[in-house]
């Protein structure tokens, strides 16, 4: 039998771990990220197709994770699901998750490469928004966020718009029924307006604001989704309007919808079409 071995940061040796025994824990991790949205059951020669597994492996390893409850079979049938034993790891892991500290190196990245203000806005349980942090450009005329915290109506700047464009149809009606305040002159308020530029950043997945919250200061936002899918937070990229014209923001807009689907991967969220 091989065993695997290494050594410490102290440079003593580590406890050894038999070969065949890491093969079988990558062989079941693999059948375990075989299951998508969109195959959310398969039978054992599709697991083993999808894993490059001969059938017997597959078979061994599933009846194993059904022991485990890590996948279960689906009542008068010979296919596989994932189990709840998944869900409790999920919720356990989920509880550790820290947006704020997940986003600081990706917020100061996008920094770097842009030399432009970056923040971080929550949706709040009122479906309000909330900056809580930001990474300042190094710019002398540069964007600050001073309202850290302060709840920000959805319809007022990119983030927000952001958020409004990816909240349930319900809730987003909602708040496009009642009064819509300006913060500026430029500030969408005309609901069917506001509608149809929703329907756009939904489809492109970013949101511009042209001074619409703080007068000669442009915006770029994108989503942050976490791990049931859902749009908890925004990154933006901000600065005078001086240094940010519409081509600039389009150029900018690629590094943050990077840096928004990165982070989103970091909080457990797997696009469609996409593998964990």
């Amino acid at each position: 039998m091989q065993w695997e071995s290494g050594k410490d940061a102290s440079g003593r040796k580590e406890n050894r771990v038999p070969t065949s025994e890491v093969r079988s824990l990558d062989r079941a991790i693999g059948i375990l990220n075989a299951f998508t949205r969109e195959r959310n059951e398969l039978g054992v020669s599709e697991i083993a197709q999808l894993t490059g597994l001969n059938t017997s492996t597959a078979h061994r390893l599933l009846a194993s994770l059904a022991a485990n409850g890590l996948v279960q079979q689906v009542s008068r049938s010979r296919r596989y699901a994932l189990g709840p034993h998944i869900l409790r790891l999920a919720y356990i892991a989920s509880g550790h998750v820290n947006v704020q500290e997940a986003a600081l190196p990706l917020m100061r990245r996008l920094r770097d490469s842009s030399d432009e203000t970056v923040g971080l806005h929550l949706l709040r349980a009122d479906n309000r928004r909330v900056v809580v942090d930001q990474v300042e450009s190094h710019k002398p005329l540069r964007r600050t966020y001073t309202e850290l915290g302060q709840p920000i109506p959805l319809h007022q700047g990119a983030p927000g718009k952001i958020l409004l464009a990816f909240l349930s149809p319900e809730a987003r009606e909602a708040i496009l029924a009642a009064p819509l305040e300006p913060a500026t002159a430029v500030t969408p308020v005309d609901p069917e307006a506001l509608r149809a530029e929703l329907e756009l950043i939904r489809e492109r997945g970013y949101a511009f604001s042209f001074g619409e919250r703080v007068n000669d200061i442009h915006t770029v936002a994108v989503p942050v989704a976490n791990h049931t899918g859902e749009v908890i937070a925004a990154l933006s990229i901000t600065g005078p309007t001086v240094r940010m014209p519409r081509e600039r923001l389009e150029k900018l807009a690629e590094l943050a919808v990077a840096a928004g689907q990165e982070l989103s991967r970091q909080l457990g969220y797997v696009a469609p079409g996409e593998t964990p």
